[in-house]
């Protein structure tokens, strides 16, 4: 996720093939427009008809995301540049300086995260080189040291091979020298010095890793013959020797000074849950990698006071509660609908259009053709798909004349018969065959609020409903669940009959709702609903005025 924000487009959090179709549509549309920040995302499994449809024009099916809940992809800093664990101390803290910041993850050559350096952990850990009661000993390698000094290198050996290194400044004469190279391991002593050839010739004679000649000290032709028979790797620091040694110390890869206890949190950990982490952490930040532990960026305590990197646009909905869970927490840039008005309230102005036409699809097309981009032909297809779907194939009580011009202007440019694909898609989404009930309603579920009454209105287009008659008591049982989940007045399914245009309702309600239920009752628990076969436009302002009804008696 980029520090730009990204602009998820999206439908109803159980969403129909007008719902998943116009937020693939419109997201291409922007793409178009060259905005690639917008993304089309849909909240719930997709139904057969859905899938047929974007699996026969081969178009991208969107994003599948559960839930907008807070989490940490949605408000970290992924501009947050790492070091690579073999980058040595001093460029790491180099870095830290010139972008201000107080931490820097550690990442390995994958760019997966290894530690967090931090001024704290780094504290800690140089304070035991420098101490002088302990002669720690400190990894580091010949290129390291090189690049910290800005050095002349005159011979290297082995650059790369780690070593525990001992820095030896030699300010004493050569017999206390020697002394004191000899408590050491000369493979791994570093000896730093300036002009004098005793010391030079001593230090190449025992074999030590490298020597360094301070403040610009060149060596004589003799003496590097003899260092390079002996594998010894020299180098010219532009330093006083104390200099010289205090940045060797600073030369140990940053992966050995930062500290690895931080653990990092997932980009879909929830806000919730990584606060106490936060809390917790030196500089209250943490790093964010994914399910293969790559670094995506980092999240401090101060991210999370900051707007998320996310902003959304609704299609086919403008009601919070049809919306997916969390979606209040962010900015909605617009909304493109074409049912009835909810209680949705926005904290700036926004872009809302809702028109009374047949499918939000209609509105996407026009809004190509607005835009005067040319629709290309995949997406015209799943257009026109998205239209008939929503239509009952242009014979739906919401068919507008815009809804009819639209489906034969995208007929012509993709070449499809409008029957035929309408028989095609009508056919994919009649499939019931293995499906449960719960999937069943799960397939296209809307949530509504009238007055202090919650009601949920499922709806399901098939050419028979005795198939659904016959697992009657089983819907009911799971319409049953999900009112009680949800704490509804009632929970409905809407059978709709797309050959004979007509529909059957099956219900769980409250016992004060079945009271006022003013509809004709085939079997218990089940309504005939002669000619009606549209849930926005018919059986929703239907049930809102048996609802009333109720509130009034």
């Amino acid at each position: 996720m980029a520090d730009k924000k990204t602009v998820f487009i999206m439908g109803h959090r159980n969403p129909d093939t007008d719902s998943v179709v116009a937020a693939a549509a419109y997201a291409q549309l922007k793409k178009l427009l060259g905005k690639e920040e917008y993304v089309p995302i849909r909240g719930g499994k997709l139904s057969p008809q859905t899938e047929y449809i974007f699996e026969r024009f081969g178009v991208p099916v969107p994003h599948f995301l559960p839930d907008m809940i807070p989490k940490a992809a949605y408000y970290m800093n992924s501009s947050i540049q790492p070091v690579n664990d073999g980058t040595s101390l001093w460029n790491a803290l180099a870095l830290m300086e010139s972008v201000n910041v107080k931490v820097i993850p550690v990442v390995n050559s994958s760019g997966e995260y290894n530690a967090l350096l931090n001024y704290n952990a780094f504290a800690h850990n140089i304070i035991k080189v420098l101490d002088p009661e302990t002669s720690t000993l400190f990894l580091t390698n010949i290129r390291l040291i090189s690049e910290t000094l800005s050095a002349q290198q005159v011979l290297t050996f082995n650059q790369e091979d780690l070593f525990k290194c001992v820095t030896i400044v030699v300010a004493d004469c050569i017999e206390t020298f020697r002394k004191t190279l000899a408590l050491h391991t000369p493979e791994n002593a570093v000896i730093i010095t300036g002009d004098r050839k005793d010391v030079q010739e001593y230090s190449i004679e025992s074999g030590v890793r490298a020597l360094i000649l301070s403040s610009g000290t060149q060596m004589i032709k003799e003496l590097r013959e003899k260092a390079e028979k002996n594998n010894v790797s020299v180098l010219i620091s532009p330093y006083r020797s104390a200099e010289t040694a205090m940045l060797v110390m600073y030369s140990s890869p940053v992966s050995e000074m930062a500290d690895t206890n931080i653990k990092p949190v997932k980009s879909n950990d929830t806000i919730r849950y990584i606060r106490d982490f936060l809390r917790e952490s030196v500089n209250r930040t943490l790093p964010v990698v994914d399910d293969r532990n790559k670094l995506l960026g980092t999240i401090s305590e101060t991210d999370l006071l900051a707007e998320p990197n996310v902003e959304v646009i609704l299609v086919d909905h403008n009601e919070l509660s049809q919306a997916l869970e969390g979606v209040e927490n962010y900015s909605i840039q617009e909304v493109i609908d074409h049912h009835r008005l909810g209680n949705l309230s926005t904290k700036t102005p926004i872009t809302f259009i809702n028109r009374p036409v047949g499918a939000t699809c209609t509105i996407i097309v026009s809004l190509y053709r607005q835009a005067r981009v040319p629709i290309p032909k995949p997406i015209a297809s799943i257009l026109l798909a998205g239209i008939l779907a929503d239509t009952l194939v242009l014979k739906s009580v919401t068919v507008t004349d815009e809804d009819r011009d639209t489906a034969e202007y995208l007929s012509n440019i993709t070449n499809l018969d409008i029957d035929t694909l309408g028989h095609d898609i009508i056919a994919a989404g009649n499939r019931l065959d293995g499906r449960t009930a719960l999937e069943i309603i799960n397939q296209d579920m809307k949530e509504y609020q009238e007055g202090k009454f919650k009601f949920i209105v499922c709806q399901i287009e098939v050419d028979t409903t005795e198939e659904l008659l016959k697992r009657r008591k089983e819907i009911i049982g799971e319409l049953e669940l999900e009112r009680r989940t949800r704490d509804a007045l009632f929970c409905a399914l809407m059978v709709t009959d797309v050959i004979k245009l007509t529909s059957l309702m099956i219900i769980a309600c409250k016992p004060e709702f079945l009271q006022v239920l003013e509809l004709p009752r085939k079997e218990e628990g089940v309504f005939f609903l002669r000619g009606i076969v549209s849930r926005k436009k018919q059986l929703v302002p239907l049930l809102v005025e048996q609802i009333q009804r109720m509130t009034a008696s």
